[in-house]
């Protein structure tokens, strides 16, 4: 959740406690805080889902990364290895077994190394010959499937996120007109509450803009110092005139 929206919600928060606290038997004030009530539950539901979609993208993305180093630096590399001895007895295995590039995206690493786990499959017996382990092939196979699991669960992550994104947004959006309302109902039930209507605005206003660590505060115009009396301003006397002529 962005700030701006963060700080709607935690407004949200505020007035709902002071309805709460100042609250009557008036039908319309209980409908008014009962829809701001179930609008702040969805909202942390929301916002849940959102964070939870932030974590397991993340999450996805750290394991991809570490079963991409396995793949390239250990299983692909052998098979690649065993590959190039075994195709100098058959040139047609040659283009079979080379490396994707390291710095290619992943759907097409995983495009290459499937293609080489398919000829390692089918040849696996002239490879085993050529010195591969048989178990090489088993191995690759869950390590790939692994690797394939973290990009759906990338893609599962990331809708979590923005679908939770789109709808904390209208429900935010909600929040703010139920706000208004009750914003209404204070002001025409506590208008002469001077100490209540100041406690109000206290809980009603969202603090900011912020501002980043960055930049400073602007800094006041310095006032003109006034001239002391018997004393002629700096650039205004006859030896000034005189320069300028």
């Amino acid at each position: 959740m962005n700030a701006t929206l963060r700080r709607r919600l935690e407004r949200a928060v505020r007035v709902r406690d002071f309805i709460r606290a100042h609250r009557t038997d008036g039908a319309g004030e209980a409908t008014a805080l009962t829809r701001l009530e179930e609008l702040i539950q969805r909202a942390d539901v929301l916002a849940a889902q959102q964070r939870a979609g932030r974590v397991a993208t993340r999450a996805a993305t750290m394991q991809r990364e570490e079963l991409r180093h396995v793949l390239q630096s250990k299983l692909l590399i052998y098979l690649a290895a065993v590959g190039a001895v075994a195709a100098k007895g058959n040139t047609e295995l040659a283009p079979q077994f080379h490396l994707p590039p390291s710095g290619t995206s992943n759907q097409a690493f995983v495009t290459a190394a499937r293609g080489m786990l398919q000829q390692a499959t089918t040849q696996k017996d002239l490879l085993v010959s050529r010195g591969m382990s048989p178990q090489l092939v088993d191995d690759l196979t869950a390590t790939l499937a692994k690797f394939e699991q973290t990009l759906e669960a990338t893609r599962a992550g990331r809708r979590e996120h923005v679908g939770a994104s789109a709808d904390l947004k209208s429900v935010l959006g909600e929040i703010s007109e139920q706000v208004r309302l009750l914003d209404g109902l204070v002001r025409y039930r506590f208008s002469d509450n001077a100490e209540l209507m100041g406690a109000w605005a206290s809980v009603r206003d969202v603090l900011g803009p912020f501002r980043s660590k960055s930049e400073s505060p602007a800094q006041p115009a310095q006032p003109a110092q006034p001239a002391i009396e018997g004393q002629t301003p700096a650039g205004t006397g006859p030896d000034a005139v005189k320069s300028a002529a």
